[in-house]
């Protein structure tokens, strides 16, 4: 994966969702769908659907912090997921979906926890926020290559229509000013 500027890594249910949301964000210039926060190296697919390598499904999302910041990529993160489900997403249930936010760096950390501190604050979900922050620590892998900008190769298919396609077109409505043109 081409990186340029800062990469966040964001867990929050199928990485097929959080990639073609961020695919279409003005300001990032890269997304991969991978496997983070786990005890196996280089975890396959299987593996992880299993639910006992301990990975979460992630992206990491390289972006432009003088088009967007890190701030701005929570807040869509956000937007995008239910941060208050344990350990699920709608009909995704397992560790593998938890809500989770692996830093590359103190500072992305404070940034992460305040967030979650303003929100739970603002009571923008009636539950509890659940969303973990954690290093990663170097404990990343890219997910298979048919993973890989599913969304687009794959509209038709069931789960894309009926839970990716309305997630991006929350992100396009909700955030309609960081919608990549084109």
């Amino acid at each position: 994966m081409s990186q340029t500027g800062e990469v966040a890594t964001l867990g929050g249910g199928c990485f097929w969702c959080l990639e073609a949301v961020y695919l279409g964000v003005d300001g990032v210039t890269a997304v991969e769908s991978g496997y983070a926060g786990g005890q196996v190296r280089e975890p396959t697919y299987e593996q992880i659907c299993d639910g006992d390598t301990g990975h979460a499904e992630v992206v990491n999302v390289s972006f432009d912090p003088a088009t967007i910041t890190y701030r701005e990529v929570l807040d869509i993160f956000f937007a995008i997921h239910d941060p208050t489900q344990l350990n699920r997403q709608g009909n995704d249930v397992g560790t593998q979906y938890r809500s989770v936010i692996f830093t590359h760096s103190d500072l992305q950390r404070e940034i992460a926890l305040q967030a979650i501190r303003e929100i739970t604050t603002q009571a923008v979900y009636d539950g509890r926020i659940v969303t973990q922050v954690l290093p990663l620590d170097g404990n990343y892998w890219p997910a298979e290559a048919y993973h890989q900008n599913y969304f687009a190769q794959h509209p038709e298919q069931g789960y894309c229509a009926f839970v990716v396609a309305p997630k991006v077109a929350k992100f396009r409505q909700k955030f309609a000013h960081r919608v990549k043109a084109g």
